[in-house]
């Protein structure tokens, strides 16, 4: 390994540009070699790299041919084709960074950590959420045992539709996993981690009723769902909510988190960057703690408040064999199969239970 890291990204697409944004700020990082299709995400690639001036590959397969050269890559590819990209990926040996959600599916996730497995490569997945600082701070303030004993769990997001993609990807649930796999993972990881169980049950209730009604792409209406509220139950009697609006841009907060315990009660707000900690028998509604927080360490903000920054000083650690994987395979897998739960519920109007996802 030489004395700074070389990193090559795989898809430039929009956040293939922005992990190479943060990997120019990052400190002992080098942007070493792209690779993208599209000649136009692979020039977007460049321009964000800038003096990095990084080999820049049409293929994969090329990049990868040169993994020699390289320290660790990262996997910004559209969801659908991670599944086929780490299985090139998986057997150069390299530590990975592979971006949400892990696959579309949760065979494809299976076989992706059964390969990583063979080959005892270090993967970790891009659930970047975490890292925001006031999701830090909560889930730090939860593991101190501020609320107590976790009972209920609840997430909004209200924001933005779906952006444009290259070839119009993600308008189409078959190419994405479906809205509550492909935005979702997120939430769905967060409640994992807040709890500190593993889900059994799903209810959800969404749909299509706003956004890209009037769009065609080869004759086809998008088929993504632009709303939904969704139950999850833990095996530990805990549950969590999560209220999703994708039509809802016009508002303060774009995510909202609070943690409710016997002994109080821990909430977020992004991008305020506000965290509110209110304990029972000491304060009372409208009366309890409030702390602006926000991460000192962060040296570029990008898309995601810090929280991809972060993220790379985590997997910085990873690559140099400092540290353990921090957000694992199996991390991954979970998240996928409680957003397929949910689309499932969603679709048939019934729960489901993580057994029958699970089980194939």
């Amino acid at each position: 390994m030489s004395g700074e890291l070389r990193y090559g990204v795989i898809g430039t697409g929009m956040m293939g540009v922005e992990h190479v944004h943060n990997l120019c700020a990052l400190p002992g990082a080098r942007v070493a070699a792209l690779a993208d299709p599209h000649p136009a995400s692979l020039a977007a690639g460049l321009a964000a790299a800038g003096d990095h001036a990084p080999v820049a590959h049409a293929a994969v397969a090329d990049l990868l041919a040169r993994a020699d050269e390289l320290d660790a890559l990262v996997v910004a590819t559209p969801n659908h084709t991670h599944a086929d990209v780490l299985a090139a990926v998986l057997d150069t040996g390299l530590p990975v960074l592979v971006e949400k959600p892990l696959c579309t599916t949760v065979a494809a996730c299976r076989a992706v950590i059964d390969h990583a497995w063979r080959t005892q490569s270090l993967v970790q997945v891009g659930l970047e959420y975490r890292w925001m600082a006031p999701v830090a701070r909560l889930v730090d303030e939860v593991r101190a045992g501020t609320v107590g004993t976790v009972r209920m769990v609840a997430i909004r997001e209200h924001r933005f539709p779906f952006l444009p993609k290259v070839g119009d990807w993600n308008r189409f649930a078959a190419n994405t996993g479906g809205t509550l796999v492909e935005k979702c993972c997120h939430f769905f990881d967060l409640m994992r981690l807040i709890v500190g169980e593993d889900p059994v049950r799903v209810y959800a209730s969404g749909g299509q009723d706003v956004n890209h009604l009037d769009e065609r792409y080869g004759g086809r209406t998008p088929d993504i769902a632009d709303n939904a509220f969704v139950i999850v139950d833990f095996e530990g009697g805990a549950r969590a909510a999560l209220d999703l609006c994708m039509f809802a841009e016009a508002t303060h907060d774009q995510e909202e988190l609070s943690v409710v315990g016997e002994r109080g009660k821990v909430e977020a707000r992004i991008p305020s960057d506000v965290v509110r900690i209110g304990r029972r028998g000491e304060h009372r509604i409208g009366a309890v703690e409030t702390h602006n927080v926000r991460d000192e360490r962060v040296a570029y903000a990008g898309l995601h408040h810090g929280a991809s920054y972060v993220e790379h000083l985590h997997f910085q650690r990873v690559v140099l064999g400092e540290a353990a994987v921090p957000v694992t395979l199996d991390d991954g897998l979970w998240s996928v199969a409680m957003g397929v739960a949910a689309q499932r519920s969603m679709a048939e109007g019934r729960p489901v239970t993580l057994d029958e996802v699970l089980a194939g």
